[in-house]
């Protein structure tokens, strides 16, 4: 696995975080090239994924904090603080320090949640229709997700169950490395029983690579968006059926990973998609019937 794409100096180039400006630069190419055959200002787009950008991460970063804040979170703060402290004190080795501790970590859903927030801000106060954007920037929210899940891939993190599939393989340098030590510690819940009968002390565990099962699903998806955003018989169509798509994917493939469980069975992520299917299925009813 490859989580450090190069260094300068003690200055740590993240593999996700080079992914996950490539998804920007990519979303944006092609948003700004839809927009302007539609006869729009291409200046719409770079300002659209300027805001998705920055609220996104922002709220990729405060969900992080949230949900892993007893083993990672905590880390993050005290990265944020060294950034500000060296900002401050002209300390580049303390902002350097910072900037490699407050790196590490985003949840999607935060990332989705901030982006709508900041997005929507751009639309009211440019006065555009938000049932027409979101239409606009749908097939390249997924595509976004997908490219985020290679970078995953890539950094050896959100990897999937232990499987005994011949032709999968483990993580070893993986974050946490899919080792029998690693899963003993970090994932006692699932140890006794997909673990421990078929594998002893020292094996490196295989597990399904969830990131590469969501990018393929992401990438389908996103042609279908695509092909959606041409046939659509009313503004917001595209984005409910985005919604609906995106949080059945993700319920399903939850099923294969190691998020931790809270109600039913169910992780976070799992709830928060039958929320988008759900709300996204009676908004898609309620404005067909007024067709």
């Amino acid at each position: 696995m490859y989580p450090i794409l190069f260094q300068i100096g003690s200055l740590q180039i993240s593999t996700y975080g080079f992914m996950l400006m490539l998804a920007f630069i990519v979303n944006n190419y092609l948003l700004k090239r839809y927009l302007v055959s539609i006869g729009k200002k291409g200046q719409i787009a770079e300002d659209i994924i300027f805001y998705a950008a920055i609220g996104g991460i922002v709220g990729a970063k405060i969900f992080y904090i949230i949900e892993y804040y007893e083993t990672d979170g905590y880390a993050n703060i005290q990265g944020l603080v060294s950034i500000f402290k060296g900002l401050f004190t002209f300390n580049l080795d303390l902002l350097i320090l910072g900037i490699n501790k407050f790196g590490s970590g985003l949840v999607f859903l935060g990332g989705l949640f901030g982006g709508f927030i900041s997005v929507s801000y751009y639309v009211y106060k440019e006065k555009l229709s938000w049932s027409l954007v979101s239409d606009w920037v749908a097939p390249y929210i997924i595509l976004g997700q997908g490219i985020g899940r290679l970078g995953c891939f890539f950094v050896g993190c959100c990897y999937g169950r232990p499987t005994n599939i011949s032709w999968l393989f483990p993580f070893k340098n993986g974050r946490p490395p899919t080792t029998y030590e690693s899963f003993q510690y970090n994932h006692p819940e699932i140890f006794n029983s997909l673990v421990k009968p078929f594998y002893k002390f020292g094996d490196l565990i295989k597990v399904h690579p969830t990131q590469l099962y969501e990018f393929l699903i992401y990438f389908i998806v996103f042609l279908y968006l695509l092909k959606i955003r041409e046939l659509k018989k009313y503004d917001g169509q595209v984005f409910l059926e985005y919604l609906f798509l995106a949080g059945l994917s993700r319920f399903i493939i939850e099923f294969f990973r190691l998020n931790p469980s809270y109600y039913y069975d169910l992780s976070s992520a799992q709830l928060i998609s039958i929320i988008m299917i759900l709300s996204s299925t009676v908004l898609m009813f309620f404005k067909r019937s007024k067709l």
